[in-house]
């Protein structure tokens, strides 16, 4: 089974330093020469209906994202959770380092970046969300779903990719064959903001 998009986090005194993304406006090339400022991301509504599922059959978290938007003074998701495992797991926002529900920006939509960075421990650092409408769960037992909007105030960087994080789960009991007691997961799917 592909594990591209979960990341399993199980050092839990690992620090971000080093591990954020510098602001483009901020970073030189490797030719010496200072790369484009960086231009927040405009306005703009995406209907995306992205429907992620991560373990083997009855065994199944799923991950949705129906829309994003942009606004002028933030961000806004509408996205789900649903548990269909033999468990029970806690939502638990910023529990370990990279571990909170929101937003990520990556460089490429490519899978390929994510999985390196996932690999190299160099992820982005998670653009948190702040507001959960309604209250995020937390706990979701089996058979239980949660959905929502999660939402955020910030620019987020125009040209960039966004992936939705969904973090960190804690499984409450034994978790099923193939997870681990703790998981975050990163969205496969990615979109491009435009100016």
């Amino acid at each position: 089974m592909s594990r591209t998009t979960i990341i399993v986090l199980i050092a839990l005194g690992a620090t971000l330093a080093g591990f954020a993304i510098a602001s483009n406006a901020d970073r030189l090339r490797s030719d010496g020469t200072v790369s484009e400022p960086s231009v927040a991301a405009g306005p703009q509504k995406a209907e995306l209906d992205w429907r992620e599922v991560y373990g083997d059959p009855g065994e199944q978290i799923v991950f949705s994202v129906d829309q994003l938007e942009v606004t002028e003074n933030g961000w806004r998701a509408t996205v789900s959770i649903e548990n269909d495992t033999s468990v029970a797991w806690e939502l638990s926002p910023g529990a370990i380092p990279d571990g909170s529900f929101g937003l990520a920006l990556f460089e490429t939509g490519d899978a390929k970046e994510l999985e390196e960075r996932n690999r190299t421990r160099t992820l982005p650092s998670v653009r948190a969300a702040t507001t959960f409408d309604p209250e995020l769960a937390s706990t979701l037992e089996p058979g239980a779903s949660w959905k929502g909007d999660m939402s955020a105030r910030g620019s987020l960087v125009a040209g960039s990719f966004v992936r939705v994080v969904f973090g960190t789960l804690i499984a409450l009991g034994k978790p099923p064959e193939g997870y681990s007691d703790t998981l975050v997961w990163i969205t496969d799917s990615a979109y491009k903001l435009a100016e």
